[in-house]
């Protein structure tokens, strides 16, 4: 089938408004952005896309798949063009299918402390209806006002919260999705005690939508904290680690704590005047408390108490510009940019930041900042390179994370950058378990193909 034939496959069941032809004909100025961002997803040798198609009902996006299934047209699922992953390879002319229409709010049990909307909603929305109530969801999304929930499910993209609350895949108490053959599955339930069934939930979360279309989910929630407070401590970097030791094994409980470049927040440590000593770090450990009054203040004390003794300097911030001015650091908009998830062993985290950091400056790589999660060894790797075509630099750095039993995933990248390397970088035993899952839940690959 050519494009027109299948736009008009798709208008005929959903009418015009719900498919945008992607022709380069007569187009508006929004289609050829959206043309432009879509080319970002695809491999170059792969067919184009014919037209986005919009559903705007959980049964309108089962009839859709359907309908591609029958005909076994190629689908590449998008709500906000976010371009992590691999790239979407096409065999023949495909279809987009966006869910940015599917974004009602279903359920918001507030004393279950539970919410079930469905994968279009943007994640910035549904935070700001939640808050009012006085909960929130616990997910610091990259992107976090134009990603939706389909997406951040997808991605598994949970943030620096992971510390306190744990990943995606610890807060989906159910999930609805629509298999590449059109129907439509349900898994889990609205309530946090129910647990039958399979755990399709974890199975999809990160799966970069690769095993199903995800329509609906239901996360569990939590009571919003009375005081919100930030610290960021650097000083000697042999103190840090020790200090980052000390923390974990304590009674400690921040929301997060990270280890993050220097330069992301020198702008910051300025604030206090509590400065122990001139040194500089290459990195700092930041870390955010939430709670009641009286507790985050205990909290904070002990904290001074461990840094005190370290010789460290503490630094109080204000919490939601300092998380926020991370946030622009590491997810913003620039042609040459490439981010990487990385993984490394906890304890070995702070000596591969600096190993990676001295390596990428020697060959001077523009703009690196780097980020770990301090008890998970989960992390992001940003920087700018000027030259494309050069992928020995982000292999280089693979292939000193894996000495210590770690990894690096490209997320986001420029097309040709991405076209010369396996942006995975997977190097475990499980290939043929999630080949045969591939196989199982769509075995004709029309969802996302290669990537």
């Amino acid at each position: 089938m050519n494009s027109n034939e299948i736009y008009q496959l798709f208008t005929d069941l959903l009418g015009v408004q719900g498919v945008d032809l992607l022709s380069t004909g007569q187009i508006t100025d929004q289609i050829r952005d959206q043309i432009v961002k879509i080319r970002n997803l695809l491999h170059p040798d792969s067919a184009e896309a014919a037209c986005i198609i919009y559903p705007q009902t959980p049964t309108e996006l089962t009839q859709v798949i359907a309908l591609a299934s029958k005909y076994q047209i190629p689908i590449l699922t998008s709500d906000s063009y976010l371009s992590w992953g691999g790239l979407v390879k096409f065999s023949k002319i495909g279809i987009v299918v966006s869910t940015i229409r599917l974004h009602n709010l279903i359920d918001h049990a507030v004393g279950d402390l539970t919410v079930t909307c469905e994968a279009g909603i943007r994640f910035r929305n549904l935070q700001n209806i939640l808050v009012a109530s006085g909960q929130f969801l616990a997910i610091d999304s990259a992107y976090s006002e134009t990603v939706t929930i389909g997406e951040i499910v997808n991605t598994a993209n949970t943030g620096s919260f992971r510390q306190r609350y744990g990943g995606i895949r610890d807060m989906i108490l159910g999930i609805s999705f629509v298999r590449a053959d059109g129907e439509l599955v349900k898994a889990g339930g609205r309530v946090v005690k129910n647990v039958a069934g399979y755990d399709l939930m974890k199975l999809l979360t990160g799966a970069y939508g690769t095993l199903g279309v995800v329509s609906q989910v239901t996360f569990r929630l939590y009571p919003l904290p009375k005081c919100d407070r930030t610290v960021i401590i650097s000083g000697n970097m042999d103190a840090i680690n020790t200090a980052r030791a000390k923390i974990l094994t304590s009674t400690l409980t921040p929301w997060a704590m990270d280890i993050i470049s220097e330069s992301i927040l020198s702008e910051f440590a300025p604030q206090s005047n509590q400065s122990k000593t001139s040194e500089v770090s290459a990195f700092n450990l930041i870390m955010r408390f939430g709670g009641l009054d009286q507790v985050v203040e205990a909290q904070i004390n002990k904290l001074i108490e461990i840094t005190n003794n370290l010789g460290l300097n503490l630094n109080l911030v204000e919490s939601q510009q300092t998380w926020q001015h991370i946030q622009n650091a590491f997810f913003k908009q620039s042609e040459s940019q490439i981010i990487c998830k990385i993984g490394t062993l906890a304890d070995h985290a702070i000596e591969n930041l600096i190993k990676i950091s001295d390596q990428m400056s020697a060959q001077k790589v523009r703009n690196i900042a780097l980020q770990i999660h301090a008890s998970s060894g989960l992390g992001i790797l940003r920087c700018e390179d000027a030259d494309r075509s050069d992928r020995s630099k982000i292999l280089q750095v693979r292939n000193l994370l894996a000495t210590t039993g770690g990894f690096l995933t490209i997320l986001e990248a420029p097309v040709e950058f991405k076209n010369q390397l396996d942006v995975g970088g997977y190097a475990g035993n499980a290939q043929q378990v999630m080949t045969a899952l591939k196989q199982k839940f769509d075995p004709r690959y029309l969802l996302n193909p290669h990537r």
